[in-house]
């Protein structure tokens, strides 16, 4: 649903409408109290050596370069670290040389999710489709190929991949969890939840459970009630995640943001100190640096603002996996708005998302192409997703266009779905907002 072209109070319905601050519905499963999962790492790693000292000595198993591929991955999901993604890249790779595809069907699949991983969204979606291709009864290929074609923009493609991995009755914690993105993209916060739940449930019933997978199904309910203001469900469970996986980053840095989405600065920069000590990841970084603003340490938080720069020009260099992050922080704080702009415009080229979108319509507004940020913003917001940031920029470049009952009518829907959306540009919103009156 495109909602540009309602009237604001029906908009504002509409952003009423959805996760239901904690309403369960008989059909939704319970959730499963948190437990802490006995730890695999040590066991990982040595079997990680393992397979390295194998590979080294018989350079054509294809089937140890799978696994350290496999592992590899685990290990990138476990600690954020990216240096896990060159040696499963390179893994994945070498086995595929050894033996193709056709007779190397886990070799695929490990090269495809990383691919993804890589922000390759167009070969991972290439190599999941010739996973279905290969095996059609098997719904991983699906699961890799929806995830690729969402991050590109291509929905319908993406419904249909769905369609056919929910055909083939195979229900998995990763068919659950790609079924809640979708319903999350297109404005079902409720209904995302109720398969997060699922998900959850199916992965608590593995033998044994893995717990990063458990840690971020916890971790995904708790991103679902935050993007709807419910910061109560929200920090209950990222603290479940933290209890079945003490130090999760994800959950860390996602329990950071509901401190500072509350006011409490101390406690979110306490939170993101620690988790960028072992993850500089920028998004991370400058969040921090906008808490240490805000609790009026300038100097600490333009230090953290160089570091942001630092770090994402780095990794760009080796790929784009910050590309997009880079160019909103630029936006966010006023910085280098022609670089922001084509940086987003070249990354929407390839990636037609509705984030890419968002992207180029906020870089656009900054760089003064204020046409531009309009037609952005309508592609942004065709989904009917629930999310304050995207409102929010809709409301921002309404102000600056001078549609001031429009701007006045997407702050609101921002601030109501989520008053703490973001510390920093909420207080913008506010701001400007009240000059709409």
């Amino acid at each position: 649903m495109n909602i540009m072209g309602l009237a604001p109070a029906a908009v504002v319905v509409l952003i009423c409408i959805g996760y239901g601050r904690g309403e369960v519905t008989a059909a939704d499963p319970v959730l499963p109290p948190a437990t802490l999962l006995v730890p695999d790492t040590d066991q990982v790693i040595a079997t990680i050596r393992l397979l390295e000292e194998k590979v080294k000595q018989n350079p054509d198993d294809f089937i140890a370069y799978t696994k350290l591929a496999g592992y590899y991955l685990q290990r990138l999901r476990e600690t954020g670290s990216n240096e896990y993604l060159t040696l499963a890249g390179r893994a994945a790779r070498t086995s595929l040389a050894i033996l193709p595809p056709e007779q190397n069907y886990g070799g695929l699949v490990v090269l495809a999710q990383t691919e993804y991983a890589l922000h390759n969204f167009a070969a991972a979606r290439d190599h999941a489709i010739r996973l279905t291709e290969l095996n059609p009864v098997k719904s991983v290929g699906f699961e890799i190929l929806s995830d690729a074609l969402l991050e590109l923009g291509e929905y319908d493609s993406a419904r249909r991949a769905l369609d056919r991995m929910q055909g083939l009755k195979e229900t998995t914690t990763g068919t659950q969890t790609r079924l809640s993105k979708y319903a999350l993209l297109h404005g079902h916060p409720h209904e995302a939840a109720h398969y997060l739940l699922e998900a959850l449930v199916l992965a608590l019933e593995q033998s044994p459970p893995s717990r990063e997978t458990v840690a971020w199904c916890r971790w995904q309910l708790g991103e679902t009630a935050f993007a709807v203001g419910d910061y109560i469900a929200a920090e209950r469970h990222y603290r479940d995640a933290l209890v079945t996986f003490p130090g999760f980053w994800r959950a860390v840095a996602s329990l950071a943001r509901v401190h500072a989405a509350r006011g409490d600065l101390p406690g979110a920069i306490a939170l993101y100190e620690s988790v960028v000590r072992s993850l500089p990841d920028p998004s991370f970084v400058a969040a921090l640096g906008d808490a240490y603003h805000l609790a009026g340490q300038d100097q600490e938080a333009a230090a953290q603002y160089a570091l942001v720069e630092k770090i994402a020009q780095l990794e760009t260099a080796n790929g784009k996996l910050f590309n997009r992050q880079l160019a909103l922080f630029y936006a966010d704080h006023d910085r280098k708005p022609q670089e922001a702009y084509a940086s987003a415009m070249k990354e929407y080229s390839i990636r037609q998302d509705i984030y890419g979108a968002d992207a180029v319509a906020w870089t656009a507004l900054k760089a003064n192409k204020v046409a531009e940020a309009k037609r952005a913003i309508k592609k942004a917001l065709s989904l009917g997703t629930q999310d304050a940031r995207i409102l929010y920029h809709a409301g921002m470049i309404a102000a600056v266009a001078e549609e001031r009952v429009l701007a006045h009518a997407y702050l609101t829907q921002a601030l109501t779905l989520s008053p703490g959306f973001d510390p920093l540009q909420s207080t913008l919103a506010r701001q400007t907002l009240a000059l709409q009156k």
